[in-house]
């Protein structure tokens, strides 16, 4: 029996369910070869972050003199030197600048990459605001890349903004970014939602093309003895898989979009749950640090010996096998079946 790996995700076709998450090893064409050679079926591209863009502007600003200034032009000195020119303007200047001297290097890079690998390439942005990120995918699109993924991670932290405020965002990015591009777009968002299934949904109608579940975000911790702010473990360990696998179960055939899972992903077991909860493909990354990119290899070879055991010829004979609209009890992915089995062990 064949056994096909392909699958179809926002319109492209991936020769395998597997895609390369952004990190610093998606920012390398060589390993981008490397990954599409060990099998892998698509990659994000490291983010374009909106922080970048605003640190650069605020660097510039307090270094107008600067020779990198100079050179792109003797403009902004003359308007320095000025006594009348407007802050206004003077700040769009550099502002506009910075995101020229961001994006020109990220256009090459795509256009690299396409040049040498025939994988679908998704380029990706990482906001914390709505921004004017219209522009950069409208860039992005010429320069070449097959999708792009908005990156957005709100930390509901401010006590001031409702929920609502904070939900609107994303949808403003998206309508933003959909009015310039005709590529597809995936939105990678993390969990801080008051009502996360109503709000996905919502967001899977919003014209979106795929939701990535979920993000994983910089996280803090304390240094006890210096009494400074760490971060804690940079990758993501192999349990994590398991809360990604739940919300997909849940939401799975529910959507009006497809669905990547991230996050936890180490071994090929991992990756066979996140397609039966109704995953569409899987992004990886912690295990290609962890591991070396041979795990893109091994993980492709036991989906498709389970695959070849369950008698499977395609990703579409099991994808959501075991999402909660087609399993027996619905309520085992819910939380209130913890409690009955927590409650049986104490």
């Amino acid at each position: 029996m064949t056994t096909d790996l392909s699958t179809k995700y926002m319109g492209l076709t991936l020769k395998s369910p597997l895609i390369a998450s952004s990190s610093g090893l998606t920012n390398d064409l060589h390993r981008i070869q490397e990954m599409e050679g060990k099998g892998i079926g698509a990659v994000v591209l490291k983010s374009i972050f909106e922080e970048q863009i605003l640190a650069e502007t605020e660097k510039l600003i307090q270094h107008n003199e600067s020779e990198k200034m100079q050179t792109f032009s003797g403009a902004f000195s003359n308007i320095v030197q000025s006594k009348s020119y407007q802050y206004e303007e003077a700040y769009a200047y550099i502002s506009n600048f910075a995101k020229e001297q961001t994006l020109a290097d990220y256009l090459t890079f795509i256009r690299d990459v396409k040049k040498n690998v025939s994988i679908p390439i998704i380029a990706s942005i990482n906001c914390v605001s709505s921004y004017n990120w219209h522009y950069f995918a409208r860039r992005i699109q010429e320069a070449g890349a097959d999708a792009i993924e908005l990156n957005i991670y709100l930390l509901p932290t401010q006590l001031q903004t409702d929920g609502i405020s904070y939900e609107k965002t994303y949808f403003e990015i998206i309508e933003a970014v959909k009015k310039q591009v005709n590529i597809p777009v995936a939105l990678k968002l993390g969990f801080y939602f008051s009502g996360l299934s109503k709000t996905v949904i919502e967001l899977s109608n919003s014209g979106i093309d795929a939701l990535v579940l979920f993000n994983r975000p910089y996280t803090p911790d304390i240094d006890i003895d210096k009494f400074e702010i760490t971060a804690t473990r940079i990758y993501s360990s192999e349990y994590e898989y398991a809360h990604t696998m739940r919300w997909l179960a849940i939401l799975s055939g529910r959507l009006g979009c497809d669905l990547a899972a991230a996050t936890g992903v180490h071994d090929y077991k991992a990756a066979i749950k996140q397609l039966l909860a109704g995953a569409d493909a899987i992004q990886i990354a912690s295990v290609l640090y962890e591991k070396g990119l041979d795990a893109i290899t091994e993980m492709l070879k036991g989906i498709k010996i389970w695959m070849e055991t369950k008698n499977y010829s395609c990703i579409s004979d099991f994808k959501g096998k075991m999402n909660q609209v087609n399993i027996e009890n619905p309520a085992s992915y819910e939380r209130v079946q913890f409690m009955k089995l927590y409650s049986k062990i104490i």
